[in-house]
């Protein structure tokens, strides 16, 4: 049985930077806390609980000391209330989300009624949200569109996560019902290229695997990309999870891994498939 890996796979620059961030913290200081996950990798998170950094989810619980913010971003006036209450701020936000939360500040300024393709409940949505002023319409898909948008100026936004093909979907659907739409796509280019890569690869082999955090949306929309060009897909977490009947009768197995999923992990998954390879050999 033959692993093949996709081109790319695997931590993005945005996490390898809060990652830096966070263990530099940690290192110059012994109270130090993310102000709720890091990144949506419960592994990489619990790591760096090991090395000292703590997990709060709001900033009542954080007295004193270094806080981070994670790499979704956060609503401005939240990094505001952290420095009056003299805690020091370190700023994990990823630099393509910092690039949709201007683009959503400046789409308001501008009047234009905002639409964010995205997940309402992702905590990426709700900073971008923060910035365009909290009254920006928020859809997954064309659909949940509602019957009357606030005005026929309408500017588009986009979790950085999502796949180009909501995005377009969303453009398709109201280009007739406006008078002007603007569209920043703020698809990070390390979304577009795994996405790319995994959707190729699953096409190609006879089970396809997908690792990374049950909680990281990316991780999630590599799966459903990868099922609609291959039947047989797996989203994994860690190595615990593979099972040995997802293989019987296959010669080739794909390997992808979301944005947020570091080599160890990638490398645990790869070792138990061709451990399972070997063992009924």
């Amino acid at each position: 049985m033959k692993v093949i890996v996709a081109e790319h796979a695997g931590v993005c620059y945005g996490v390898e930077r809060a990652l830096r961030l966070a263990e530099e913290a940690a290192a110059t200081s012994g109270n130090v806390h993310t102000l709720g996950p890091l990144i949506h990798n419960p592994q990489a998170v619990e790591g760096l609980r090991d090395h000292g950094v703590d997990v709060a989810t709001t900033l009542d619980e954080i007295e004193s000391g270094i806080v981070i913010i994670r790499s979704h971003g956060v609503d401005p006036a939240i990094i505001d209330a952290a420095r009056n209450k003299g805690l020091d701020v370190v700023d994990a936000t990823c630099p393509f989300v910092g690039a949709a939360h201007t683009c959503a500040a400046e789409l308001t300024e501008a009047d234009y009624s905002v639409v964010i393709v995205g997940e309402a409940d992702h905590p990426e949505v709700e900073g971008i949200q923060a910035h365009a002023g909290g009254n920006a319409i928020i859809v997954q898909r064309a659909d949940e569109l509602p019957a009357r948008l606030p005005s026929r100026r309408v500017g588009i936004v986009v979790q950085t996560t999502q796949s180009a093909a909501r995005l377009e979907e969303v453009v398709t659907a109201l280009l007739p019902r406006v008078t002007e739409l603007r569209v920043c796509n703020t698809i990070c280019s390390a979304t577009t290229k795994r996405q790319r890569a995994a959707d190729e690869l699953a096409r190609t082999v006879d089970v396809m695997i997908v690792v990374g955090g049950h909680n990281s949306g990316n991780t999630t929309r590599l799966a459903e990309i990868c099922r609609e060009g291959n039947e047989r897909v797996y989203h994994v977490e860690t190595a615990d999870e593979v099972r040995s009947e997802w293989f019987k009768g296959c010669e080739k197995v794909g390997v992808t891994a979301g944005a947020s999923t570091p080599d160890v992990q990638i490398r645990g998954v790869i070792a138990a498939i061709e451990a399972m390879d070997a063992h009924d050999a």
